[in-house]
């Protein structure tokens, strides 16, 4: 069975500033729950259990006010290297600079955490094509070579195509041709990039950021829609994490007076087709464990 941890606080204040110190006992509390341990080194040290550099491919497509905040991107970083002996380095990244500093970021290629995107002289796009089913895409050489393991840490939204775009989907981002993979409510390419060996090979952990969630008119920001649920959903299996997203995002929309995903026509198809193609589990065979911080 699926395990998903909701870590909940009051990690997000009314003006939009971040408890650092609230959001990182809840990030370990969270990530010690979700292997049953009470220590996160030990916690660590499953999840990412060789010595390896681990690339956090962040979601900053949104602008500043949706995307996934540098205080939880960099917190998470610092608690990795502080507490898992093999860990190298940190990458956090995503499709370009320009987004990555218009999110909060400060760009930086040296030191144990690194901040740069795929646009960065010298990085880029493999040159040969990555070929699986409908898939084919050259991936970022940050997925490719520069990270050992890879943890998608991405925003909760609704999606105007595929219904939610959460763990899954943050992976759009690491390919040079995403726009040709929305078709059909982004169904099966969703589940099939994610089943391509740079990611699926690599992908150790999903983390999504429930801080703000856009739960209509998404992917991009729209205050009237978005609500403040002060919430990190974590999970080993990126489906049932996305599956909890959704319910998540479907209970804020009753919540609105809204329909509901499917009573709009956008149920998220590429759950059911990632959970038919054994990448997680979906339906009743999830359990949800919930942390205070």
């Amino acid at each position: 069975m699926a395990k998903v941890i909701v870590g909940r606080g009051n990690i997000l204040s009314r003006s939009g500033d971040i408890d650092t110190a609230r959001l990182k006992k809840l990030i370990i509390k969270s990530l010690q729950a979700l292997v049953d341990t009470p220590s996160l080194p030990e916690a660590l040290h499953q999840i990412f259990p060789r010595p390896a550099s681990v690339g956090l491919k962040i979601n900053t497509i949104a602008g500043k006010k949706l995307s996934t905040r540098p205080e939880v991107s960099l917190t998470l970083g610092r608690l990795l290297l502080a507490n898992h002996s093999g860990l190298r380095q940190v990458i956090i990244w995503d499709r370009t600079n320009r987004e990555l500093k218009q999110a909060g970021y400060r760009l930086s290629q040296k030191g144990d955490i690194r901040i740069f995107g795929t646009d960065t002289r010298g990085v880029g796009y493999e040159n040969k094509l990555v070929m699986t089913q409908n898939i084919g895409s050259l991936f970022s050489v940050i997925q490719t070579k520069l990270t050992h393991y890879s943890v998608s840490l991405a925003i909760l939204k609704d999606h105007g195509l595929a219904g939610v775009t959460a763990g899954l989907k943050n992976y759009y981002g690491a390919v040079h041709n995403p726009n040709k993979y929305h078709d059909n409510h982004c169904d099966p390419f969703v589940a099939e990039l994610f089943s391509t060996p740079p990611v699926k090979n690599k992908h150790r952990l999903t983390i999504i950021d429930a801080l703000l969630v856009q739960f209509h008119r998404g992917p991009s920001y729209h205050p009237r829609w978005t609500a403040r649920k002060n919430m990190l959903i974590f999970s080993l299996d990126p489906v049932a994490a996305d599956t909890v997203g959704w319910q998540i995002i479907d209970q804020l929309r009753r919540q609105a007076g809204l329909p509901s995903l499917a009573e709009e026509g956008r149920t998220p198809l590429y759950l059911q087709t990632a959970e038919k193609m054994g990448l997680g589990q979906t339906s009743g065979k999830i359990e949800i464990k919930e942390i205070e911080a």
